[in-house]
């Protein structure tokens, strides 16, 4: 938008309907539905798009920190079926703009007309149409010509080119830009140039089929492209940075004055048509009259009270309702989908000593020398919108704001969000009933000061299903961000003290247990006529209290606030297990003060099952034991009358105990419970991963204690300007600044995605990063003799097509020139190399360690696929070994959790005498280690396989050190996504605006400590290759 902007991270979310998993019987799934043939069922959506939608972000290098999942399908008591029989995958990104880019520039005579991205194929055709009706067999054909494909590597290269644009600051050339989407060229080209026209030539567009005709290449709806305008003297700087970033580009026309759009065909013959387009802007892009969708307010369906059996107990609705897919873990989604890549997620979806995914909300950081970020969180609640759409969407509004309320926030009424609607709208009587949810929405937002400033709509959600037509459950989707003033400050659902502390409840519900629409209904088949809803006086108090939380948060011990987390699927009883679960700690609590709250708000005592599964919106925090009356008390005056407390957490037992009227309605083991919540997930997991390490990993689950963590070591401060608090403002050519210690070139290729983060390591720990590319070095544009440092960064170079590394290395091994200046650098006394993920698999390949390529020939060692045949993005923890790696000097003996997110990562040996080599001349510094810090092989704490749990493999001399964990995205402490106190009290203290160091700083500063202490003196050197610059 604007003048270019950049993402940061993703969203990513899932709607399907009844599961059916083989062999795993979920009792509420009616087996008798029929699904339609030309569409995939909801299993195989399930487990591919979200494969597909990791795969994408994984190679783009988008970070997935993000979104939810849900499975429905219902017959109602009206005979209707209700199912995502038509899916949801829903998407959404967290990015940043320079506010002197925000607004597009007017387009003026003369200025050209640019595409940048891929080339055009005979994909996406009709899109619009497609996704603008009714599904339906008959019509599959549409369906199948409008599906679009996905090139991650070219978004890569794309934004890159745009990233390059926008860092020029001022002087960035870019007028207006304007993303290809619906209507493909035919849409974007004429929108771009809105009121002034433009002349274009059809054969300008890049096409990757030359077959295509001038009416496919208008209309295809291909993407990773973009229009942009730019003045004509900006179009050799244009050119010279795309083809640094390989990514294609073609000049399509110019901007005329006579308010038409004319596309020419150059090539066309004799007989056919010269200008196929021929209109006026006025006719296309005016104010045409809205087009009306007639509806009816149709007369209320009949709904029925819940009925449920009539010897149900908590634990036969816990077996349920930890099994349904929106409310149990989520782990089949988050491992496979890079939660860590550009080093500036400060809070992903996992939480606590075991990682488990149930974060509220999501943190980024703007760069890695600030604490100053954004926080997005989702909101959905689309079953209770089947029985009333206003309180759907107050609760959607409410979750989303007890999902914000717990990272730090610059103020309540700065909360913007965006809202997608996916509907069947033109079906009878849903136009009346997303009406009243809009003007429910409306009024929610405007009694808690926030703004919804944009968002999308899909208004036929429905498919035809033999004769019946079977709809979506009406959805709205809320994604809120806001600015987070401290990104270390954010409150996770895991318990923090167990036996230290107490559980309080906040309810908003005012006293109400509504059981409709929940998940409780949900798996015994049923919907219920009363949903959860909140009043003017609940939307206060939430407000209230979420104003309390926000002056807390932060704080921690010194307010008593250490955890908490929303009340949403799965009620109350979900709430305090998941916070449990994540804690690995137990529970004694008492439910009798809460039962009495509700008694005296309806006249009649509650049974626990209404205590337990109820959603009515509300938080449930821990607090320090010895905070908890006042804080209590605080609520209780300032926020909400109905502040309870549940009772305490337990260090001593693992056992869950809870109690109503003296009776136990809970009395189970945490790590019981949590193998049912994580049910549903493994039996996905097997349908995606080697079912062996999946069955190895729920085993161990069941096991798992706090890691281990030990550091051996002092790690050094972040190198900074004092005058700032930020690393020194670096240049080489400017003779006030001398020359720094040490030059690194950060090597990139086509398909990398770690360098910005490397780059900040590196420049952290006192040394000069240059962002050097292999285009560079072919061209002869920047030489290594003029580093004493070489970074191979991570990522998927070539898109791993190859097999990872393979046609990286290919560039080096078959251009002698390269192949020549690699080779003096690596024997040059004076450097040192370092190789993470990509660059680990690229160094094995290069024969750079552990042995010269000539000693192992055939019996090269190199990363294969992981032992679980897939993509595993895990923290981790590593034991560091006794070894000549100058990088790991002095941190040998410590055991220290680091990111890993690689799917080829398993060392492999061909020859098992070089394994032995390695492990005789310690070699492989870097092992793998399990909760109690010894190297292991065990999956997932080995997340590949590799033999003696080796994580990186170091050259004979140590010099060269290859890596698959990522050292670059943990070497700040709000990059951990869980540290133990003992590791952060021996930490420097905080300096600076990029708060505080971690342990992994340490490697880098050996890397500056080696080169300072072994190069010889050189002069100041000019490079024409450009520094990183987002530090």
């Amino acid at each position: 938008t604007g003048q270019g902007a950049h993402s940061i991270a993703g969203v990513s979310s899932y709607c399907v309907g009844n599961l059916n998993i083989p062999g795993y019987n979920l009792p509420w799934e009616d087996g008798t539905f029929e699904y339609p043939g030309h569409l995939a069922p909801p299993l195989r959506i399930c487990v591919e798009a979200s494969n597909g939608a990791s795969d994408y972000g994984n190679k783009y290098g988008e970070p997935v920190v993000h979104g939810f999942c849900r499975s429905f399908g219902l017959r109602l008591c009206s005979g209707e079926r209700v199912e995502w029989v038509k899916p949801i995958m829903f998407s959404a990104g967290i990015g940043q703009m320079d506010a002197r880019h925000a607004a597009k520039g007017a387009a003026d005579e003369g200025m050209l007309v640019v595409k940048i991205g891929g080339p055009a194929y005979r994909i996406g055709m009709g899109g619009g149409a497609a996704s603008s009706r009714v599904n339906d067999a008959s019509t599959a054909a549409l369906d199948f010509n409008a599906v679009q494909r996905g090139d991650a590597e070219m978004e890569n290269r794309m934004n890159r080119l745009v990233r390059a644009c926008i860092e020029m600051g001022i002087a960035n050339p870019i007028v207006s830009i304007h993303d290809q989407g619906c209507g493909g060229n035919g849409n974007v080209l004429k929108e771009i140039v809105e009121e002034k026209g433009a002349n274009y030539d059809i054969r300008t567009v890049t096409v990757g089929d030359p077959t295509l005709t001038v009416m496919e290449i208008w209309g295809a709806e291909y993407q990773e492209n973009n229009a942009l305008l730019l003045l004509p003297e900006h179009a050799p700087l244009l050119e010279q940075m795309a083809q640094r970033e390989k990514c294609p580009i073609c000049f399509v026309g110019s901007v005329t004055n006579d308010g038409k759009v004319i596309v020419t065909d150059s090539l066309a013959g004799e007989g056919e048509v010269a200008t196929p387009v021929d209109l006026p802007l006025s006719l296309i892009l005016a104010e045409l009259p809205p087009k009306v969708f007639p509806t009816t307010r149709c007369l209320p369906k009949a709904l029925t009270p819940l009925a449920f059996p009539e010897d149900l107990t908590v634990t036969m609705a816990l077996d349920r309702v930890l099994r349904l897919l929106s409310v149990g873990s989520k782990r089949f989604l988050v491992h496979k989908v890079d939660r860590s890549v550009t080093g500036l997620v400060a809070q992903q979806q996992c939480v606590g000593p075991l990682q488990l995914p149930m974060a509220d909300v999501a943190v980024i950081a703007q760069s890695h020398f600030t604490t100053v970020g954004i926080a997005s969180a989702c909101g959905e609640q689309p079953i209770k919108g089947l029985i009333s759409s206003k309180a759907m969407a107050r609760c959607t509004a409410a979750e989303m704001l007890t999902n914000m309320m717990w990272a730090k926030l610059s103020h309540r009424t700065d909360i913007k969000a965006s809202g997608n609607w996916m509907w069947a709208a033109k079906l009878e009587g849903e136009g009346a009933r997303i009406w009243d949810a809009c003007e429910a929405l409306k009024d929610a937002f405007l009694a808690c000061g926030v703004g919804i400033d944009g968002g999308k709509d899909s208004l036929s959600m429905a498919a035809r299903v033999g004769d019946e037509t079977v709809k979506a459950p009406g959805m709205l989707t809320l994604t809120g961000y806001c600015t987070c003033t401290d990104v270390t400050a954010t409150v996770t659902p895991d318990i923090k003290e167990p036996g230290q502390s107490v559980l309080l409840l906040v309810d908003f519900g005012a006293g109400n247990t509504r059981l409709g629409g929940c998940s409780l209904a949900q798996v015994f088949g049923q919907l219920g006529d009363e949903s959860p809803d909140l009043d003017g006086a609940a939307l206060a108090d939430l407000c209230a209290v979420f104003d309390i939380v926000q002056g807390m948060v932060g704080e921690g011990r010194e307010c008593g606030l250490l955890a908490g987390h929303d009340r949403s699927d799965g009620g109350l009883a979900t709430t305090f297990l998941e916070m449990a679960f994540s804690g690995n700690c137990g529970l004694t609590l008492n439910l009798d003060a809460y039962s009495a709250v509700v008694e005296a708000a309806r006249g009649s005592a509650p049974s626990a099952i209404e205590l337990l599964f109820n959603e009515e919106a509300g938080i449930v925090v821990e607090v320090a034991a010895d905070k908890a009356e006042a804080l209590v008390a605080r609520l209780t005056t300032e926020g909400c009358s109905r502040v309870v407390r549940l009772g305490e957490t337990s260090s001593s037992s693992s056992a869950v105990t809870v109690t109503l009227n003296g009776i136990d309605v809970i009395k189970d083991n945490v790590a019981n419970l949590r193998d049912i919540w994580e049910a549903t997930s493994f039996e996905l997991e097997a349908r995606q991963r080697a079912p062996a390490c999946v069955a190895m990993e729920k085993e161990g689950l069941k096991h798992r204690t706090t890691p281990t963590y030990a550091m051996s070591f002092t790690p050094q401060q972040m190198v900074l300007d004092p005058s700032t608090g930020l690393p020194p403002q670096q240049s080489s050519s400017s003779p006030q600044t001398p020359p720094p210690a040490v030059k690194v070139a950060v090597l990139r290729q086509e398909g990398s995605n770690g360098d910005r983060e490397m780059a900040a390591a590196l420049v952290a720990a006192g040394m000069e990063a240059w962002d050097v590319t292999m285009v560079d070095l072919a061209a002869g544009q920047v030489t290594l003799d003029q580093f004493q440092g070489l970074v191979f960064v991570g990522g998927f170079s070539y898109a791993d097509v190859l097999d990872s590394g393979k046609g990286w290395c290919g560039t080096v091994k078959f251009n002698p020139t390269l192949q020549a200046q690699f080779d003096a650098f690596k024997n040059r006394p004076d450097t040192f190399s370092l190789g993470v993920c990509n660059g680990c698999q690229l160094m094995a390949l290069l024969g750079w360690v552990p042995l010269a390529a000539a000693e192992q020939g055939e019996k090269q060692t190199r990363f294969v696929e992981n032992a679980s045949g897939k993509f595993e993005s895990r923290w981790s923890s590593l034991r560091v070994l006794e070894s000549p790696a100058v990088l790991l000097e002095g941190m040998q003996g410590s055991v220290l959790g680091v990111w890993v997110a690689h799917g080829e990562g398993r060392a492999h040996f061909p020859d098992p005498a070089v394994l032995d080599d390695v492990l005789t001349n310690h070699q492989a510094p870097l092992r793998y280690a399990d909760d109690a810090g010894d190297v292991t092989q065990e999956y997932p704490f080995n997340p590949n396989g590799s033999p003696e749990g080796i994580a990186a493999l170091c050259s004979e001399d140590g010099r060269h050190l290859a890596m698959m964990p990522h050292p670059e995205r943990c070497f700040l402490a709000w990059q951990w996504p869980w540290m133990p106190a003992q590791v952060r009290d021996g930490l420097p203290p905080s300096t600076g605006a990029a708060g505080q160091v971690a342990p992994w700083i340490e490697l880098f500063h050996n890397a500056r400590r080696f080169c300072e202490k072994v190069r010889p003196p050189l002069p100041p050197r000019h490079f024409e290759s450009q520094a990183s610059s987002d530090l």
